[in-house]
């Protein structure tokens, strides 16, 4: 009697072991419900009729902003007929973002220091771009970032959509009077309204700390140009930047810019959150911040909070720093697991090598994870194996792998997960790999191949995760369904 009960448990410890592999390898994606997302966002019916969610801001003792998709702020797929058209604009938005950024690495371990950068003197009263020592041009008009802070400026306290940038270091707003402002969705920052608002001197720290700077009668001059050709030129200023009900912090210094051409369509400006001196989390003292960023098609809002315990189901990795790179946020990644299984990636791949070249970095503005061409391919090799169940279709765009569900409403595909020095493995849910690029059922694997060695994660993986950088301990944290 007693052998028989061993042997029920024997099978019943195999039957669990097998659920759990089960579970490990495959999970279900809800077909259905992201179709019919893509059907919603382009209603305008619906749009009229719901009514934004907000969270709540953090009652705890963290700084804390609102975060809102670009769709619920600023309604440019109205200008779209369909979910594809949309796609394809948003993907188009993604590249030239992903330029910008590997054209920034490129040109800092180039070599190029802001000593070889000239200062002009400006006399005028309006700031032209070509003022500065060096070339830039009008980018593209469609706009990027798909994620916004609601900030506090000045006082009396105006409120502003600014994108939020972990690839930045300098805050920057469209200020009056304006040689060339784009449309945004709140009205243009006035600074004779401030009674907080300051500007710098040209011997300032904050000056100082500017790569590309230039001087107009002792009031500091900056200018940010974007790899798309797009820039912001201004005064460089001091204002006082509210989070909510939380608490203020004065003299944060920040560009207003007077000429801001090809970005950041709808909102204010942009809240830097890199890791050079200039940045907010610096400027702030802040020792952790974290985000979580909602379905970008979604109306509903999360939180952008600064010195904030991260939750305790955290996966963790090391916050590493390229010395010659100081704004990238670069996470210690090792390698990639598909069904549960780990592909044969070398870990040099994900390295940062002796001249910054390499790694991976954390990025709120990339839409679509770039990975290395070699472990790209070995991801998608191994996923269209385990996938063979699943009804293929051509590509799209920059997507090469792609799935024909519009026979079903739900689906087991194979698991994605991210693995971090030491271990630890993020699981990624299927709507954070697969989604939809039109609304007729066809999904794409939502990674991208870069003949870049930098590789990117970007906020598709993101969303539904907190992401935390704890910056006293150098770490990130990744907490799932914490928004």
């Amino acid at each position: 009697m007693a052998s028989h009960f061993f042997l029920f448990l024997s099978l019943l410890t195999l039957y669990a072991a097998g659920t759990a592999t089960a579970t490990a390898t495959s999970a279900t994606l809800d077909v259905a419900s992201s179709v019919q997302k893509t059907l919603d966002l382009l209603n305008p019916t619906l749009l009229q009729q719901q009514l934004e969610k907000t969270t709540p801001e953090s009652t705890s003792s963290s700084l804390s902003f609102t975060l809102h998709p670009r769709s619920s702020i600023h309604h440019t797929h109205h200008h779209h007929h369909d979910y594809e058209s949309l796609t394809l604009s948003r993907l188009a938005r993604d590249t030239h973002r992903v330029t910008s950024l590997t054209t920034k690495l490129n040109f800092a371990l180039a070599g190029t220091n802001k000593s070889e950068l000239k200062p002009v003197v400006q006399t005028d009263s309006m700031l032209q771009p070509e003022d500065f020592s060096t070339p830039v041009s009008s980018g593209i008009s469609q706009g990027s970032g798909e994620y916004f802070a609601r900030v506090g400026l000045g006082t009396p306290v105006q409120s502003y959509y600014m994108v939020i940038d972990t690839g930045s270091d300098i805050n920057w707003l469209q200020c009056q009077p304006c040689s060339d402002c784009y449309q945004q969705t709140d009205p243009i920052y006035n600074p004779s309204a401030s009674t907080s608002y300051g500007t710098l001197a040209c011997g300032s720290r904050e000056c100082s700390s500017l790569e590309i700077t230039a001087c107009r009668n002792d009031v500091c001059l900056y200018q940010v140009s974007y790899g798309d050709g797009s820039f912001t030129v201004g005064d460089f200023v001091t204002e006082t930047v509210t989070f909510g009900k939380s608490g203020s912090v004065p003299k944060v210094a920040m560009g207003c810019g007077h000429d801001n051409e090809g970005l950041f369509v709808g909102a204010g400006g942009l809240l830097a959150l890199g890791g050079g001196p200039l940045s907010l989390p610096s400027q702030i003292k802040a020792t952790s911040f974290s985000y979580c960023l909602v379905d970008r098609d979604s109306k509903t809002s999360s939180t952008l909070e600064f010195n904030s315990a991260p939750p305790a189901n955290s996966v963790t990795a090391p916050l590493l720093r390229n010395p010659r790179v100081k704004t990238y946020l670069y996470v210690g990644m090792t390698g990639i697991t598909v069904g549960g299984r780990p592909l044969s990636i070398p870990p040099y791949i994900f390295a940062v090598d002796a001249t910054g070249r390499g790694g991976v970095i954390v990025d709120s503005g990339t839409a679509v994870t770039r990975l290395q061409s070699q472990a790209y391919n070995s991801l998608r090799d191994a996923f269209t194996r385990q996938a063979r169940n699943l009804k293929p279709t051509e590509g799209f765009s920059l997507f090469d792998t792609c799935f024909d569900f519009s026979e079903l409403t739900r689906v087991a595909v194979p698991t994605v997960g991210l693995t971090f020095t030491g271990g630890k493995t993020l699981p990624l849910k299927p709507e954070n790999y697969l989604i939809p690029v039109d609304s007729r059922g066809k999904f794409c694997l939502a990674f991208a191949p870069t003949d870049s060695s930098l590789s990117i994660i970007g906020n598709v993986q993101q969303q539904g995760t907190r992401v935390g950088y704890d910056l006293t301990k150098s770490t990130v944290s990744f907490s799932p369904n914490n928004c």
